[in-house]
């Protein structure tokens, strides 16, 4: 399986999203904003987590007009399977290939630590290796956390089964550090073909570090494909 992973000027965490996905048998390969193109042989897209051009104006809202959005926009579009972490899910909201903003957390504080998040709706291949109801330990890192959508959209997300996770304490009961609307961790489009989340599952790769939680939600992609 072929790994292609986005890295804007700010991006810091497509090193650990290498390591991540290399730890599951990927062959991965790191594409700079620049680039027009995908690597024609890409299985999954993943638009990694950081600062891309340090937040300003407002976080994804600059990387949505680096060349290689065109490329994205027209992956994703054609079925192609984008996952955007962190601030690679800003950055396809941005982007308007995820539904709904992330806006400044609720405490506007930058909150860095281990949170526990319950999987809504393991009906797609992000999450088809974890049953519903699944209570999983991952680092969230953000400042601008705060998923927000209007009614309308949310109930839509919710009648297609687009809620993909949502923040709770350790014994799945809602507990949501950044006042996302819903409590909202993790969305997709309406395809299943795109998705976006806070938390950092490539950070959860290893128990010596805190948890290895996001092996089950990373690998299925990898056997997907």
């Amino acid at each position: 399986m072929k790994v292609s992973i986005l890295q804007f000027p700010g991006t810091n965490c497509e090193f650990d999203t290498q390591y991540a996905f290399e730890k599951l048998g990927c062959e991965t390969q790191i594409v700079w904003h620049k680039a027009e193109s995908l690597p024609q042989d890409t299985d999954l897209l993943v638009v990694a987590g950081g600062f891309s051009y340090g937040d300003y104006l407002r976080s994804g809202a600059i990387a949505k007009f680096s060349p290689v959005m065109k490329a994205v926009a027209k992956y994703a579009n054609d079925g192609g399977k984008v996952l955007g972490i962190c601030n690679g899910f800003q950055v396809l909201t941005e982007a308007r290939l995820l539904p709904g903003a992330l806006k400044r957390n609720e405490g506007l504080h930058f909150i860095s630590k281990h949170h526990h998040l319950r999987v809504e709706n393991n009906d797609n291949i992000f999450l088809e290796k974890l049953n519903n109801g699944d209570v999983v330990n991952i680092p969230i890192a953000h400042h601008d956390g705060n998923y927000y959508i209007d009614e309308a959209g949310l109930a839509e997300l919710e009648a297609n089964g687009q809620i993909l996770l949502r923040y709770t304490d350790a014994d799945g009961e809602i507990s949501n550090p950044n006042g996302s609307v819903s409590a909202i961790a993790g969305v997709c489009n309406k395809e299943k073909n795109v998705f976006g989340l806070m938390p950092h599952p490539e950070r959860a790769m290893e128990a010596v570090l805190g948890s290895d939680d996001g092996v089950a939600m990373l690998q299925g992609f990898v056997e997907s494909c």
